[in-house]
């Protein structure tokens, strides 16, 4: 797994480290995908915590859970870095920065509503949310499709028909791409024992 499970570091140092990590990305990015994005690159390119394909499993996983994407990933990366603790505290530095700022606007909601600049960079913020969740879209589809094109390529053009064409629940979506994910793994098996 991660140098951040493995090694002689004090558990207080990962803990820090996490919180701290969290904290920044949070700090710096804006919605549930561009902290995925952010997460990624910090914690895998940046720190060496984790593995691409170990990311990509947290990923799904937060994915398919209820809840905040932010609050989740966080979760899970903080648990698998150093257990309860650092689940904790990856959360509680996720969580900060926001209540901060809601805390702030609350204060100062009518000076910032009408301000015509904040609006502008609301704007601007905007545009850069869109380029984390085309990186983040552009990163899941480049190692889904490591070793075949077709079989992700296929599931994506459906699941994105579903959820444009159809009002069904996302839930069956989500059950259908599992179905069709475990069927691949089998045909895999059974492919690698036919050997």
């Amino acid at each position: 797994m991660s140098d951040m499970t493995q090694g002689g570091d004090g558990l207080l140092r990962r803990l820090t480290a996490l919180f701290l990590a969290t904290f920044t990305i949070s700090a710096t990015a804006n919605s549930g995908y561009a902290i995925i994005a952010v997460m990624r690159d910090d914690f895998v390119n940046k720190r060496g915590w984790f593995t691409e394909d170990e990311m990509n499993d947290y990923i799904a996983i937060v994915q398919s859970c209820p809840g905040p994407m932010a609050v989740t990933s966080s979760m899970i990366v903080g648990y698998q870095a150093a257990g309860l603790l650092g689940s904790f505290a990856a959360v509680l530095g996720v969580i900060v920065p926001p209540f901060a700022v809601m805390a702030i606007v609350t204060v100062f909601y009518q000076a910032i509503v009408s301000n015509p600049y904040v609006t502008v960079f609301m704007r601007g913020m905007q545009m850069g949310v869109v380029a984390m969740l085309l990186d983040v879209c552009i990163g899941l589809f480049r190692d889904a499709t490591k070793k075949s094109l077709v079989y992700p390529l296929a599931i994506m053009v459906l699941a994105f028909l579903y959820v444009r064409l159809t009002g069904c629940s996302i839930m069956w979506l989500a059950l259908g791409c599992g179905v069709a994910g475990a069927v691949k793994a089998l045909l895999i098996r059974q492919e690698v024992e036919a050997r």
